[in-house]
């Protein structure tokens, strides 16, 4: 790989996008990059996912496989005049076929998270006013049957695997059936690169969740990233271990790594340290993309685990989602023999912006320094979080070493999100001047080294997943004994954080244990275990702002145990 500063003397944005096909017209689709361009330049033997079922023996699929079962998968969509695509399933082929056929088909790509409860299903689906879910018989049954009649847009369900005869619904269809039927000759739509490609909600801190909308000319940032930051090369064996169901998975779990001719590990099963170990053995996989939580887990059980396992063949480690403490960053770097690069993104930035790098100095806790090609600066923020402007209306930007700003970058890379669905005064708000204020409060040392202080807002990041306070605490007040709900992260050695709820009850409910497992209970059913509350505690008020918004900041002082955390002083809105 090239040095870090020799990429940054040289790299703009251009270049980056000759290393792609595209066509002739200047159009550019992502599914194209991804697969059909490696199949046209003679590699489509070149095993493209290399599939681990919970159970048996692993499934390759080849960069001609893919291009063949995307092609039928699109003329399905073209045959139903289909315009959006969510999938919610697991770690299954038929995800990796649905979504870059999707996106060959010109349509725009939802993933949802495969644990979430109905109601943030039906939100996101609503929202986006989907009109075709891929998912499999035991997904409709337990998360998407009960909404069924609250999602007027939605007109077809294809089932991925067994079970779809018996579904009596007059939307439902078999997937396997579908694809059979149809032609595997598919010339991938000619999509302009500001077209529509990918649409990933986000939580917010309140009101519903935000559509980031992504377009095809993301994939020159995908493909660079991939490059720069995790070292990919054809032939390599990569695997991201982002659960496909949020921005990570996608980016990294679907496009880089195929763009950049890999080939790619999927997991079905969910984390296990002993088969973590044993799948980078015996499948040689030379890069890891993972995240904090699931080295914290690995550093929980013990080093003597891994001392029976071979790890020669890594030469990448990365990791995404949160921050990433240095005890663990020096406890994985000895497990594995390699560095650990911690980076640093976001939904909206679409990829990579912020990285530790191969063959550079790795500072244990820090997110690195910004991508060839990213421009960042930290913005001066007032006591209540506001960017503070000078008289020009312009932000000012922080220069002093290790003093702490809003971590901001300068607008237009390749895979800088072009709005939120529906909500244009929310994404402009996002920008101030050139630059786009990430909302993350950071400080830059005298290297140029960025470490992350926390969040601008109260979005709660647990094991990796964006979770927000405001969809649990509205899960929480439709139970009957709930009047109102507040809740935070509550720091958490394995996950980060786990969601803690703060609720006060309505008269003639008392509280105590057996209510605290119904709430739990419910927020599960509801919302699903990933983002349902793992802790409760009554109170009789919580705190508010003048205009009646919850404040979270104090409860999160009060679990802390800091004196401003002290609710029994405060006023609550009548």
């Amino acid at each position: 790989m090239e040095t870090y500063e020799s990429l940054r003397d040289h790299f703009d944005w251009s270049n980056a996008r000759s290393r792609l096909a595209g066509f002739d017209d200047k159009a550019l689709n992502i599914a194209y990059e991804a697969i059909d361009r490696h199949v046209a330049d003679g590699h489509g033997e070149r095993v493209a996912i290399r599939w681990l079922p919970k159970a048996g023996e692993a499934v390759d699929l080849t960069y001609a496989d893919m291009t063949a079962q995307t092609n039928r998968f699109a003329n399905v969509l073209d045959g139903f005049g289909s315009t959006g695509v969510a999938t919610l399933m697991g770690r299954i082929p038929s995800l990796y076929v649905t979504a870059l056929g999707t996106l060959k088909a010109g349509a725009v790509y939802t993933p949802l998270f495969a644990a979430f409860g109905p109601d943030p299903i039906k939100m996101r689906m609503g929202l986006g006013r989907i009109d075709t879910m891929v998912t499999t018989a035991q997904f409709y049954r337990r998360k998407v049957k009960s909404i069924r009649a609250d999602l007027p847009d939605l007109r077809h369900i294809l089932i991925a695997g067994p079970g779809a005869d018996e579904i009596d619904d007059p939307i439902v269809s078999d997937l396997d059936s579908l694809l059979a039927a149809a032609s595997d000759d598919f010339d991938a739509v000619r999509t302009e690169p500001e077209h529509r490609a990918l649409l990933h909600f986000t939580s917010g801190t309140t009101g519903k969740p935000k559509g980031a909308i992504h377009v095809h000319n993301a994939v020159i940032g995908h493909a660079a990233t991939g490059r720069m930051v995790l070292d990919m090369q054809p032939g390599d064996v990569y695997w991201c271990t982002a659960d496909p169901g949020w921005v990570t998975g996608t980016s990294y779990g679907i496009i880089s790594p195929l763009v950049n001719g890999v080939t790619s590990i999927v997991d079905e099963a969910e984390f296990d340290a002993e088969r973590w170990y044993r799948t980078l053995e015996t499948q040689r996989v030379n890069i890891l993309y993972t995240a904090p939580t699931a080295l914290r887990m690995l550093q929980k059980i013990g080093a003597e685990l891994a001392d029976g396992f071979d790890f020669s063949s890594l030469r990448v480690v990365g990791s995404v989602g949160e921050p990433l403490d240095p005890e663990s960053v020096e406890w994985a770097q000895d497990v594995f023999k390699v560095p650990i690069l911690d980076n640093w993104w976001q939904t909206e930035t679409g990829a990579i912006t912020i990285s530790n790098y191969v063959g550079e100095v790795v500072k244990p806790g820090s997110m690195g320094r910004p991508l060839p090609g990213i421009t960042a600066t930290l913005l001066e923020t007032d006591v209540d979080g506001e960017l503070v402007l000078d008289a020009d209306g312009q932000p000012v930007e922080v220069t002093e070493v290790d003093a702490v700003g809003e971590l901001s970058l300068r607008a237009g890379w390749p895979s800088m999100f072009r709005g939120y669905l529906d909500q244009q005064e929310r994404y402009e708000a996002c920008f101030v001047g050139p630059w786009y204020h990430s909302g993350d409060l950071a400080r830059r040392d005298a290297d140029g080294y960025f470490w992350f202080v926390g969040r601008n807002n109260d979005v709660i990041k647990s094991a990796g997943h964006l979770i927000g306070p405001f969809e649990v605490e509205s899960a929480l007040t439709e139970h009957p004994a709930v009047v109102e709900a507040g809740v935070i992260g509550k720091p958490d050695p394995t996950a980060g954080n786990i969601v803690k709820a703060f609720v006060v009850l309505k008269p003639g409910f008392e509280p105590g244990d057996e209510l605290r497992r119904q709430l739990i209970a419910h927020s599960r059913k509801k919302l699903g275990p990933a983002v349902a509350p793992r802790e409760i505690d009554f109170a009789e008020n919580l705190p508010h702002t003048r205009s009646g918004k919850i404040m979270r900041r104090l409860l999160k002082a009060r679990e802390l145990g800091t004196e401003e955390g002290d609710l029994s002083t405060l006023e609550v809105p009548a």
